[in-house]
């Protein structure tokens, strides 16, 4: 993520300066922990990544190198490093679009001793939202998703309750973003940067996931976009 980015999402979240101490993931990713407004007491989950490499099929050069971090639940994590140095990549094995060469990618719980409790599990794909640089990729979910509203994966009608239940999780997630006053109805194609990226949020914000990905979200836009989603962000973190 660009300087310019990382401090939007710095002052526009926390609304003053920040001490921030990235940590080492990789030899070319850091990861900076953003403070939260709530406390992690014993016997919480976390995310955890431990020693992932990985290597594209038919080639020998690994694009990522045991990379290593941790996050508690409920947690905002920015990760940073140069153009190339395999940000993207790590968000598809993160969300499960690519699969790591070697390593673990894990949700492992903790009871009130601090100590593991339970084996780790694997985050299952359908649990990870990501919103992509390019917000227009999400845009077909939404095609998918208003065509549940009428029919279900069987070309059948969908049931009173499904539609009721899509249609609530909907509303809900259009105005955690602050879009309330924009038509479902409208070509998404047509709205400025900063209402797409909105709107690529809102449709991962549907079923809410458990870890929620977000690949250079400020990447475009101009400045009264970027405070726009970031206090999107805040919204979002003030209701969960």
């Amino acid at each position: 993520m660009a300087t310019s980015s990382l401090s939007t999402v710095q002052s526009s979240i926390n609304h003053k300066p920040l001490q921030l101490s990235p940590q080492r993931v990789s030899p070319k990713l850091n990861l900076i922990r953003i403070p939260q407004n709530h406390s992690i007491h014993c016997g919480y989950s976390c995310f955890e990544v431990k020693d992932v490499s990985y290597r594209p099929p038919g080639t020998e050069l690994n694009l990522l190198n045991k990379v290593t971090f941790s996050l508690p639940e409920r947690s905002f994590g920015l990760i940073f490093g140069q153009s190339g140095s395999g940000k993207t990549t790590l968000l598809q094995l993160l969300s499960g679009i690519s699969k790591p060469t070697s390593g673990s990618i894990c949700v492992q719980r903790y009871g009130n001793d601090g100590n593991p409790d339970k084996l780790p599990e694997q985050l299952s794909p359908e649990k990870v939202g990501i919103v992509f640089q390019f917000p227009e990729r999400a845009f077909l979910w939404l095609t998918r998703l208003l065509m549940k509203l009428h029919l279900d994966g069987q070309g059948r009608k969908s049931s009173l309750q499904l539609r009721e239940h899509l249609a609530l999780n909907l509303q809900r997630a259009v105005n955690w973003v602050g879009l309330n006053g924009v038509s479902l109805d409208k070509d998404p194609h047509s709205l400025s940067g900063g209402y797409k990226r909105r709107l690529a949020l809102a449709i991962q914000l549907v079923e809410v996931p458990d870890l929620l990905i977000l690949d250079e979200p400020l990447a475009g836009l101009d400045w009264k976009a970027r405070a726009d989603v970031c206090k999107a962000f805040e919204a979002l973190e003030e209701k969960n």
